[in-house]
């Protein structure tokens, strides 16, 4: 009776076993097709998200293509403004129309605006950024240049009016609210070729964060009557759009020089152009925050109109370097040269009296080139007597004296 009993618990235990077993199981069965079935929903609610991204896309392109196949639009100037949203317009062929607008148009309409208008009904259909020259953007520097102060010698002075003139009044305009005084306007850099005026401008570029604007004054000279003043118009319209901003004229002479009773058509459209630049420098309208620096090796034929304050507030010399500033030149040219032996830059200074800047910067190089003739890999003594006797046109007996300071 009691081993009958004991094999029925036993049983009673295996059965119990076995359904906590099966309980398991079941569970994790469970467990499973739980997480593929939240597998499957991600899955689902992704595709049903890529469908959705799908449709909005071929909405866009479908609506991106029904506007290609639109019929073109006309341009048209706006000649007045009249009530019930009525425009007068003058269409790109000639004729002028009293047209209806759109309300939908945000930008308000003026006398000038350029518009678009349908094919059909004529109707102002959307307004229209007023048209500018190409050229006038391609005037603008967007890679700034590698010239800094440091690499200009012997300009200390011409360096701190001109950092007082253009940056000065944009870094910290407030100082000359508390003088009480307007900032300079406009800097002239004159002097000889070769001393480092534009070298001064690409320094300037560089060191301030400002628009930079730079236009050599032959590209305003041009063919047809009225496009030299419409080229100066729209420059000094996108300085004052991108201002603080600073034009850079570079031979200046080319467009500012005197104007005279007796002049070729040719010579009075350059004193139109002339005539235009004087009104934007200092005009009728506040330039605002527009700095102008120019340039030019001849500044005893520019027009005395453009000389005045208010036009070009400093004018500033830049003469041939003297003795110290050519030693500063010398050192800085070949600093980074492989040299054979330590120059002694006084020595050369005093051999290149007369010289310019680049006069000294073109040694340097002639120095490296005659190197490379001779297939060696460092400047020698005698390189520099070659490159002095061929760029300043010394006499040998002179260079002779250069060449023993390396021995």
């Amino acid at each position: 009776m009691e081993d009958s009993f004991d094999e029925s618990e036993k049983k009673g235990n295996d059965f119990s076993e076995y359904l906590l077993d099966r309980v398991r199981q079941l569970e994790e069965r469970n467990l499973k097709l739980r997480d593929a079935n939240r597998k499957v929903e991600n899955e689902k609610r992704s595709a049903e998200n890529q469908k959705v991204r799908y449709e909005r896309e071929v909405r866009k392109l479908r609506s991106e293509l029904e506007r290609l196949k639109g019929p073109p639009l006309l341009v048209g100037t706006v000649l007045d403004v009249l009530d019930d949203n009525r425009v007068v317009i003058k269409s790109s062929t000639g004729p002028k129309f009293v047209v209806n607008a759109s309300q939908f148009i945000e930008q308000e309409l003026i006398a000038g605006a350029r518009v678009a208008l349908n094919q059909q009904s004529l109707a102002i259909v959307g307004a229209l950024p007023p048209s500018k020259d190409p050229t006038v953007y391609g005037m603008e520097i967007i890679e700034t240049p590698t010239v800094s102060y440091d690499d200009i010698g012997g300009l200390d002075g011409q360096i701190q009016e001109l950092r007082e003139t253009v940056e000065l009044p944009l870094l910290k305009p407030e100082l000359f609210k508390r003088v009480g005084i307007e900032p300079p306007k406009g800097v002239l850099l004159y002097g000889p070729p070769g001393t480092g005026k534009t070298l001064l401008a690409k320094a300037v570029a560089k060191e301030t964060e400002s628009v930079f604007i730079r236009i050599v004054g032959s590209e305003l000279v041009q063919k047809y009557i009225g496009e030299g003043a419409r080229l100066v118009r729209e420059l000094f319209e996108m300085a004052r759009d991108k201002a603080p901003s600073i034009i850079f004229i570079d031979e200046l002479d080319a467009i500012g020089a005197k104007r005279l009773d007796s002049a070729t058509s040719g010579d009075r459209e350059v004193q139109r152009t002339l005539m235009q630049l004087l009104a934007e420098m200092d005009g009728f309208e506040n330039r605002g925050d527009v700095k102008i620096i120019g340039a030019t090796n001849r500044s005893d034929i520019l027009d005395p109109a453009l000389l005045r304050p208010g036009r070009f507030d400093r004018l500033i010399d830049i003469p041939l370097p003297t003795y110290e500033a050519r030693v500063e030149i010398v050192k800085i040219h070949t600093s980074g040269m492989n040299l054979a032996h330590e120059i002694d830059a006084k020595k050369i200074a005093k051999l290149t009296e007369g010289a310019s800047g680049a006069d000294i910067k073109a040694i340097a190089m002639e120095a490296g080139m005659f190197a490379i003739r001779a297939e060696r890999e460092s400047v020698t003594g005698a390189d520099f007597d070659d490159a002095v006797r061929k760029v300043v046109g010394m006499p040998n007996a002179e260079t002779q004296q250069l060449g023993s300071m390396f021995a």
